[in-house]
């Protein structure tokens, strides 16, 4: 039985929550500052930025965080704003492999801590190209079934002159893959269509999967928090595949 009291349960809960909401708005702000770098502060003729500002504000980033992000990235304050992307790969448990896309002003920072929170948590890096052969770059959309079918998706995709490769069921959700030139036309046409959409990003998706047993997925999911939490961090991507049954155990721990 736990010592903890119910308020500290609660409070440890909320922090996590905030943690987490604080990570996302970073990673939105980080976007717009790398897009209105690349192509200057006028969204009218920066549809990256139009992109990028567009998600934040879909995901509750106040107005003046993005605002300010924007003259930041376009050099409007004096400020110099250069973030690299890197990719790491990784090995997890029992043959899994991840790939983690960050987002950095600093590229060994961004390597040290990725490294640390690898072998500290039981994965071990990968050479380079080792594990990114598993992985296509792919246009992904996730919306709720809400009693939809993968019929009326691709129905209403048609219908908006836009191209998919399929719909997977994930569960309470639908995956919507593209290609990445795709993605745009994909989301306009569920927006012409009225179907609400919880995401739409590019991802790395695996060309197969590899299931974990109970064992292994406890370490799969403290490796992938442990990245997740790093301020550098974008993504973690991993082919694993963790059954119903194999979830019902780790909710009984």
């Amino acid at each position: 039985m736990s010592g903890h009291s119910k308020w500290a349960t609660t409070k440890h809960k909320k922090a996590a929550i905030d943690a987490k909401r604080a990570k996302a708005f970073a990673q939105f702000i980080k976007k717009i500052e790398v897009a209105a770098r690349a192509g200057g502060a006028d969204m009218a003729g920066n549809p990256g930025l139009e992109l990028a500002v567009s998600k934040a504000k879909k995901n509750s980033v106040p107005i003046t965080n993005i605002d300010r992000a924007v003259k930041r990235g376009a050099g409007l304050t004096g400020e110099v704003v250069d973030y690299t992307e890197i990719i790491y790969e990784a090995r997890g448990p029992q043959g899994s492999a991840l790939l983690v896309e960050c987002l950095t002003d600093n590229k060994n920072r961004a390597a040290s801590e990725t490294r640390v929170a690898i072998t500290r948590n039981g994965g071990t890096i990968a050479d380079p190209g080792s594990v990114a052969y598993l992985f296509a770059r792919k246009g992904a959309v996730v919306l709720p079934k809400a009693g939809r079918t993968e019929d009326e998706l691709l129905e209403a995709i048609l219908e908006g002159d836009a191209d998919a490769e399929e719909v997977q069921d994930a569960g309470d959700n639908f995956v919507i893959l593209c290609e990445p030139s795709d993605l745009r036309g994909v989301a306009k046409a569920l927006d012409a269509a009225g179907i609400e959409y919880e995401s739409d990003e590019m991802e790395f998706v695996p060309s197969m999967k590899v299931e974990l047993d109970a064992e292994g997925a406890r370490k799969f999911f403290k490796l992938e928090e442990a990245l997740e939490e790093l301020d550098d961090v974008q993504a973690v991507y991993s082919n694993v595949d963790i059954s119903a049954e194999v979830m019902a155990e780790l909710e009984e721990d």
